[in-house]
């Protein structure tokens, strides 16, 4: 008996912790470089004032609508509650883009950043969301 019960706990415990984890979500990786299938792993999150600021938005889902929104907010103001919208951009994916989406930015000022990625399928919520500094 002890061995049945001992077993179903270990099968319980297995099933609990294994499985499908955070792989299926999207996510925001910056490089100091374009990105590539070769360098996609080298990320960063420290940047140079007035240097490009590369970055790739993962989303494994498909998206149904291809519009997305990305605001990059400067934490440190004090214009609402220290935090002020930096930069807003609308894209518009193309077939190719479906799951994923790259490009640049140049920041000017010294400060700490926060990307922020919208689908327009549901704008209240935030797809993916990273944070950079610029020193």
């Amino acid at each position: 008996m002890k061995k049945f019960i001992s077993s179903i706990f270990i099968l319980m415990t297995m099933f609990f912790l294994t499985g499908c984890s955070q792989a299926d979500k999207p996510a925001i990786i910056f490089n100091q470089r374009p990105i590539t299938t070769q360098n996609v792993m080298d990320m960063s999150s420290v940047f140079q004032p007035n240097t490009r600021i590369y970055y790739l938005i993962l989303m494994p889902k498909t998206q149904v609508s291809r519009i997305l929104d990305i605001q990059i907010i400067q934490k440190g103001k004090n214009e609402y509650l220290g935090y002020s919208l930096y930069m807003t951009r609308t894209i518009k994916l193309r077939d190719e883009e479906q799951k994923y989406y790259t490009d640049y930015f140049v920041i000017n000022e010294r400060g700490a950043y926060i990307m922020k990625a919208y689908s327009r399928d549901n704008p209240q919520k935030v797809l993916a969301q990273a944070e950079f500094y610029v020193k």
